[in-house]
């Protein structure tokens, strides 16, 4: 039996879910751009930057899609 009530229990898992996984994309994306020299065009841009830079975009795309189905149902209060 838990002390904390659902409304509260639903509203901290939102905020750990949205934290976590904008830090989890976050990482990635900066970890494969680092690691393969993508991030920075160094003297011109590549296919490698190009396709990168489309991953990054489709992704964030996802994440935010991700985000408005986590915070789209309401709250009791409001």
């Amino acid at each position: 039996m838990s002390m904390m009530e659902d409304d509260v229990r639903d509203f901290l898992k939102r905020i750990v879910w949205t934290v976590s996984s904008g830090f989890l994309w976050l990482t990635i994306t900066l970890g494969i751009g680092a690691y393969n020299d993508l991030l920075v065009p160094n003297p011109r841009i590549s296919i490698g930057n190009i396709i990168f830079y489309i991953w990054g975009v489709g992704s964030l795309a996802a994440l935010i899609y991700m985000y408005t189905r986590i915070w789209k149902k309401k709250f009791p209060h409001g």
